[in-house]
């Protein structure tokens, strides 16, 4: 891991990670498809593995509000990266992962980044997974993302997901599964915005097998141009159980949003909801705004920014 960090990279890791500097607590960073930097703590170890590209982090049983970063970054036209990262989490642990991945592409062949991230939550341990997704860069090649995220939750365990699409990514498809035991919850946020001839397709996947097994789905988009986006949620209810899933798109311009709910209800007890809103912005509410001096291209832009806030 001796390649340095340079003023592009920490560009991009401000925008996926909120940070200037190297953060503080354990991480990994991935550039162009290797490790580095790493840095382990007492309670978390992250190791390299030897049968595939990726690492295992293991976080101890009951370690406490500890961060862990393994933001990726991608500066290298024509590349496609395949990363595995397993998070195994002992029994009663409390940490928060901040993840994603930032590609900066100024020449004309694709680059493509895939991730697939297993989490494996013991009894009582508690994730907040905090993902986001960004390209730029002045060329014609693609920025490609495809993120996977399994998670299995195991009695009285419970993982937060926070994912974000902030801009410039021409193509994602995000698949996310969980199978969840008894007294276990798995919340979801989504927020993506495309435009241009960006296309996006989110697939969820969610089997809630223990009795109180509870999942909440939110996925909030804007698609504008020539942009398309489609939404895919499957929810089993295998036990008494409780779900909600919602969709809520603004289209402008030629966009195009198709939203698919399907959700299965396998015992007496189970409560499956699915909501879903498509539509453009409100009048009501550009007038409103432009009542206070906004131009009509600023009100959209303040509704929007609020809509995926």
């Amino acid at each position: 891991m001796e390649e340095k960090i340079n003023k592009i990279d920490k560009e991009l890791l401000g925008e996926i990670s909120n940070l200037e500097n190297i953060p503080k607590g354990a991480y990994n960073i991935r550039k162009n498809g290797k490790g580095i930097e790493r840095k382990v703590t007492e309670n978390i170890n992250i190791v390299t593995k030897t049968d595939k590209p990726g690492i295992d982090i293991y976080v101890k049983e009951n370690t406490k509000f500890e961060f862990i970063h393994i933001p990726v970054i991608i500066t290298e036209s024509g590349l496609k990266d395949l990363v595995y990262n397993d998070f195994h989490i002992g029994k009663n642990a409390n940490v928060i992962i901040v993840a994603g991945c930032g590609i900066h592409n100024d020449h004309h062949k694709d680059s493509e980044h895939d991730g697939i991230h297993r989490f494996y939550l013991e009894e009582g341990a508690k994730v907040r997974y905090i993902e986001k997704h960004y390209g730029e860069g002045s060329g014609d090649g693609k920025r490609i993302l495809n993120p996977v995220t399994e998670v299995y939750l195991k009695a009285g365990s419970s993982l937060e997901m926070e994912s974000s699409q902030i801009k410039g990514v021409d193509s994602t498809i995000r698949e996310t599964k969980g199978e969840l035991e008894e007294n276990t919850n798995f919340v979801v946020s989504e927020k993506i915005m495309t435009h241009g001839k960006q296309f996006a397709k989110t697939i969820f996947d969610v089997q809630l097998n223990g009795e109180n097994a509870s999942t909440h789905v939110t996925s909030r988009s804007v698609a504008t141009e020539d942009s398309e986006q489609f939404f895919v949620s499957k929810i089993y209810g295998n036990n008494k159980c409780f779900a909600h899933s919602e969709c809520d798109a603004i289209i402008k311009d030629n966009a195009k949003v198709t939203a698919t709910p399907e959700i299965t209800a396998n015992n007496v007890e189970a409560n499956l909801i699915h909501e879903a809103a498509i539509g453009k912005i409100a009048g009501e509410q550009l007038i409103k705004l432009m009542t206070l001096g906004l131009s009509e291209k600023e009100a959209e832009e303040e509704i929007i920014k609020g809509f995926l806030r």
